[in-house]
């Protein structure tokens, strides 16, 4: 029944407009909201957007209206008074590490998964119809990306229905938004995250029904596609618009973009305070710091200018190898789904766009003297310095050629390969998404892209040493992190707005599929 409301509702209301978006809790709230935020009445931006008001906002609204200017106002007292503040995801669950990784590893499924929602206007969860997996901790809703690496754990845990449900989720966002946005949250409908939706769909169809699976999802993957590729035909070269650029020799790449110009609502202590230490004006400041969140790399010297500080962040002037890796996916897959379907032209049309891209990709994003797959800065019209881990996915995807794919290898040998696994970059700038810091999803990568070009000795090494650092942490502390000190095991990752988080989604999943792949013998 709930599944043909959701339905019903979608027919009767067709694809979301502007006007017609959930409020999000900054337009629910307003001066409430950024005096909660800038005081720190929680300690973490995160809580206040998550909770939910004891009563209808406008009420909250009224009250904290007629009593903000009286003497002795009490703003922790009145949030406490009128909001419910949430719990981490899985935060009651205690791990019985003796009973072994793999049985925590299978019960962490049930942990963190949530029931089909019901609908809340006064809550900034966007319900979902299905079951679906969540992070963990802070993160208490589903996020895009990181659920195609969660997917890869239920894939070896033989949970096909869980899959699905949650590509239907994300296919039912695509028809209500037209995009997914970055997390199920009214706070994140103004930008997505790495397109990984066709790798979602090709990994379903590999445990159904094949190509009839990939054809079941066309409508979805064009509306994904067309997300992306907005404002295109009309770009003149050296210009970009929304998600589009077209480079100086015509040629059509994407960059991250996000459509607010506002301090993001779940850090919006931080983006305010940070802007100020920018030159940048503010509402180019935020779109940056947004459109580096947006990658789910927030933050790394990846985005920043040649000072390495997050004040320098220029994320809209540069087109990303990884994002355009997964754009030749997206267009591939859209081919292939047109071929199943007998439409020769159409399927022709989506693999002259893939061809296309990849050739772009080769001509702005690889550096023979480098030997490595770099970001293009399109404003400056040339490539940027900073090494990162994006620099596998041509390697994953097989973009790149044998020698490009041999070089990378030596690189991440000799420059990346840390005792825990790759670091993330070379920098160690105390961002998040900077060395000493590794995480499961550029892991994965990094060893598919290896093994797709036969370096299966560096695979096994990266492999084996991520699978050892999880494993030995989960030792000491009965606990699978968000990310990992891969230089110094005997500390703990840091950096970012928040603390560490355990849970932990897409670590699950890329521990599983690695651990059956290199040791299936590990209880």
């Amino acid at each position: 029944m709930r599944t043909l409301f959701f339905a019903l509702l979608l027919v009767m209301a067709g694809p979301a407009t502007a006007q017609s978006l959930p409020a999000s809790p900054r337009q629910l709230y307003p001066g409430l909201f950024e005096a909660v935020q800038v005081a720190r009445v929680y300690p973490d931006n995160k809580t206040f957007v998550d909770a939910l008001p004891r009563k209808a906002p406008a009420e909250v609204m009224r009250a904290y209206n007629e009593q903000k200017n009286k003497p002795g106002f009490d703003l922790k007292a009145f949030v406490a008074t009128h909001f419910i503040t949430p719990a981490p995801a899985g935060g009651q669950y205690r791990s019985r590490v003796e009973a072994g990784l793999r049985h925590h590893l299978d019960t962490l499924w049930t942990v963190l998964q949530r029931n089909p929602d019901t609908v809340n206007r006064a809550s900034s969860l966007l319900p979902l119809p299905h079951p679906y997996i969540v992070p963990g901790g802070r993160f208490r809703e589903v996020y895009y990306w990181d659920s195609y690496f969660t997917m890869l754990g239920l894939q070896e845990s033989k949970r096909t229905p869980v899959i699905r449900n949650m590509v239907d989720n994300f296919a039912y966002l695509l028809d209500q938004y037209g995009f997914i946005p970055n997390g199920n949250r009214s706070y994140y409908l103004t930008r997505s995250q790495p397109p990984f939706f066709a790798l979602m769909v090709t990994l379903l169809a590999t445990e159904e029904a094949g190509d009839k699976t990939v054809l079941r999802y066309q409508p979805q993957l064009l509306k994904e596609y067309a997300h992306w590729m907005a404002g295109a035909e009309g770009l003149k070269a050296g210009t970009a618009t929304l998600r589009a650029v077209r480079l100086p020799q015509g040629e059509l790449l994407n960059r991250y973009w996000d459509t607010s110009d506002q301090p993001r609502e779940e850090s919006y202590a931080e983006d305010v305070a940070a802007a100020k230490l920018s030159k940048q004006p503010p509402a180019q400041f935020y779109r940056n710091v947004r459109a580096a969140a947006a990658s789910g790399w927030d933050f790394s010297t990846r985005w920043f200018g040649p000072s390495e500080q997050l004040s320098t962040i220029q994320t809209t002037d540069l087109v990303p190898v990884d994002l355009n890796c997964l754009l030749y996916y997206l267009e591939t897959t859209i081919a292939k789904s047109y071929q199943s379907q007998g439409n020769a032209r159409q399927a022709a049309a989506f693999l002259g766009k893939a061809q296309r891209r990849q050739k772009a990709i080769m001509t702005y994003c690889w550096d023979a003297k480098a030997g490595w797959f770099l970001d293009y800065n399109f404003r400056q019209r040339q490539r940027s310095v900073v090494k990162s881990l994006a620099g596998v996915y041509p390697l994953s995807f097989g973009i790149a050629s044998q020698a490009q794919a041999a070089l990378v290898a030596k690189g991440l040998e000799r420059d990346f390969s840390k005792p825990g696994g790759l670091v993330t970059t070379l920098s160690r700038s105390q961002q998040q998404w900077d060395a000493p810091n590794a995480w499961a999803p550029l892991q994965w990568m990094a060893i598919d892209g290896l093994r797709r070009y036969r370096h299966e000795e560096l695979a096994r090494t990266v492999a084996t040493r991520w699978i050892t650092l999880n494993s030995t942490v989960f030792q000491q502390t009965g606990k699978l992190m968000e990310k990992y000190n891969v230089v110094d095991s005997n500390l703990t990752a840091g950096g970012g707005e928040y603390l560490l988080q355990d849970g932990f989604g897409w670590t699950n999943g890329v521990l599983l599929k690695l651990l059956n792949q290199y040791q299936p013998q590990t209880k």
